[in-house]
């Protein structure tokens, strides 16, 4: 018996099992996963990896160029920035800050975004099609920028930036669950739940909400590298995250007034932030193409 169930599962994968395995046949995918899972660890143990105090100043060891270089030392392996603090150690906490902020908003976005979907694909007549429409206008205007005029109205700081981020990135998450609601309720398995007397909180939960998570993980890889970019931007333009908090788009800001003098101050952060969003979008594109192959097979 234990050998028919090995047998079955070996051969009948569950379709987790079958997006997983298209997704580790891409060697691209992997590797951004990886990178990934990288600097969430830095995010995870900021505390444990980090030399130094990300605050800690030190007017000994001013603008000290990173250890590779020939003034370097291992000793502040990514040198030190204007205020002699160790740009390392401030890389870390800041992948926690960008990164962790940015996981954090997300996922409020996504709860606030699945909520106001599928209240909207379940109604009919006008105020469905009020909601549709405002939800479909805001789509249309950069995240970024909405950012910026909700920060305006509520103020600067970190965690203004990050509720004005947060609504900004709704709109889509109410975009994609109202359209995938809207096409599960047509469906002969919704309509049977119906006849057998279930409502509309039962029909969500035990009928549509499984067939929505593989919608919601791919759009939230995408809405997540929108989040980093966005939050490193406030930061970078004063209006987000501010000194002398160690977050990657603050700390980029920082570093252009002696970007001649010491570049590795601009180009380290900078190169953060790269691989991150670079990381997210390969695992975002994994997973659509893992996706679509596991549909179409």
């Amino acid at each position: 018996m234990a050998q028919f169930s090995l047998y079955q599962e070996e051969f009948h994968p569950s379709p987790w099992q079958k997006t997983w395995r298209e997704f580790r046949s891409s060697h691209v995918a992997s590797l951004g996963l990886i990178i990934l899972i990288f600097f969430l660890i830095f995010a995870l143990f900021a505390p444990i990896l980090a030399p130094y105090d990300p605050l800690q100043q030190n007017v000994n060891a001013l603008f000290l160029p990173p250890s590779w270089s020939v003034n370097g030392t291992i000793s502040h392996l990514f040198g030190t920035d204007a205020l002699g603090r160790d740009l390392f150690s401030r890389i870390v906490y800041g992948c926690r800050v960008t990164l962790g902020s940015s996981i954090l908003l997300v996922l409020l976005a996504m709860i606030i975004g699945v909520a106001i979907g599928t209240i909207a694909g379940m109604l009919q007549g006008v105020r469905s099609s009020v909601v549709n429409h405002l939800f479909d206008a805001l789509m249309a205007i950069p995240t970024l920028l909405i950012a910026i005029v909700i920060v305006a109205i509520l103020g600067t700081g970190l965690v203004n930036s990050m509720w004005a981020i947060t609504l900004a990135l709704t709109p889509q998450f109410v975009h994609h669950t109202r359209s995938l609601v809207r096409a599960e309720m047509k469906k002969e398995y919704v309509m049977a739940s119906k006849l057998d007397g279930a409502n509309n909180f039962q029909l969500f939960f035990y009928s549509i909400f499984p067939n929505m998570i593989e919608m919601l993980v791919v759009q939230g890889t995408i809405a997540l590298s929108i989040a980093v970019i966005d939050v490193s931007a406030l930061g970078f333009l004063n209006l987000g995250a501010r000194p002398p908090l160690p977050e990657l788009g603050a700390m980029l800001a920082d570093g252009m007034d002696v970007a001649y003098a010491a570049p590795w101050t601009v180009a380290l952060p900078g190169l953060t932030i790269f691989l991150i969003v670079l990381a997210i979008n390969v695992v975002g594109d994994g997973l659509r193409s893992a996706l679509r192959k596991r549909l179409t097979q």
